[in-house]
């Protein structure tokens, strides 16, 4: 009896195997897989969904990690203050010894006497006008920076209007500012707040303009495939992919802000910590000029700090190298 030849079963041209959908699964890139398998998903929060709202399955989450990487990194918190700590000491022990010239590098314990000398009233005062016109600057800078950046970066045809002009006045230094600001808004606040709105203004424009450029055009893809419309196309697809840039130039952005208020109050100011720079250099007393930049550099690192809690909360969904190396 001669052997049967095994031959393939016939697929039905209906079966599942050969629909449109499985070819379309078969022949995606990895980003159309994690996103086509499904109809398009519910809405839901950053930190169950992913990809602005484009959720993945529950099991592929895995927020676990993330907790265990942050658990794991808070124990180590106290590694950043050993540097810090250890060179006040020898600062300290340097001045003791005369390796240091006390006049004009005093010690720490100099500082701390001279900003008791000044009182805690006089101390908050200046820490509190000096907040408050960074704050005012800075939302200002911010909004412009979002508002523009935006537009640029979403739009080609803005991005051929704007951008060249606005990367020109970027590259205008800080300090040439002054005598036209001073000339249009005399020497009262505006000014200084309008001074610290230019320095927050291009940070925030960068980061904003550059990451909604930079987003992957496969994503878009995908989007489009699902027919998303304009508006839902920036919410749920590009507005999470450009976050990251986003806040990082927000966070610039503060920084710089804090940098053009010294500027803005070593000018025309009565109060604030510019102020307090300015005295103690025409009364020869590096102690308040180092005090002034003590606590110059402790508002920029609350600030900074709360920046980045805020960028860490948002960007929670994102699975990164810093993670991985968190919970090693």
């Amino acid at each position: 009896m001669p052997a049967q030849r095994d031959t393939p079963r016939d697929t039905p041209r209906n079966s599942p195997r050969n629909s449109p959908r499985d070819f379309q699964r078969d022949t995606a890139s990895p980003w159309q897989a994690l996103l086509i398998p499904a109809d398009l998903p519910p809405v839901s929060s950053v930190g169950e969904a992913g990809w602005g709202g484009l959720s993945l399955p529950r099991e592929t989450a895995a927020p676990a990690p993330r907790r265990q990487a942050a658990d794991a990194a808070r124990p180590r918190a106290w590694q950043g203050w050993v540097l810090p700590l250890l060179l006040l000491s020898l600062w300290e022990l340097g001045v003791r010894l005369g390796w240091l010239p006390a006049r004009l590098l005093p010690a720490p314990s100099e500082i701390a006497q001279a900003l008791g000398e000044l009182g805690a009233a006089t101390v908050l005062s200046d820490l509190a006008v000096s907040s408050l016109r960074v704050a005012a600057g800075y939302a200002l800078g911010a909004a412009l920076g979002l508002s523009l950046g935006a537009l640029v970066g979403l739009s080609r045809r803005s991005a051929r209007w704007l951008d060249p002009s606005l990367q020109g006045l970027r590259a205008i230094p800080s300090l040439a500012w002054v005598p036209l600001l001073l000339l249009w808004l005399g020497i009262d606040e505006a000014p200084k707040v309008a001074l610290i709105a230019i320095g927050a203004f291009f940070p925030v424009y960068m980061g904003v303009s550059s990451g909604f450029r930079d987003v992957d055009r496969r994503l878009v893809e995908v989007a489009r495939l699902y027919r998303l419309g304009p508006w839902a196309l920036v919410r749920r697809v590009l507005l999470p992919a450009a976050l990251p840039s986003v806040l990082t130039g927000l966070r610039n952005g503060l920084s710089l802000a804090w940098m053009f208020m010294v500027a803005a109050e070593l000018i025309a100011a009565t109060r604030g910590l510019g102020y307090l720079l300015t005295d103690g250099r025409e009364t020869g007393r590096a102690d308040l000029v180092l005090a002034a930049i003590v606590l110059l550099a402790l508002l920029g690192k609350l600030s900074d700090g709360a920046m980045k809690a805020l960028e860490q909360r948002l960007l929670a969904w994102r699975d990164t190298l810093d993670t991985l190396e968190a919970g090693a």
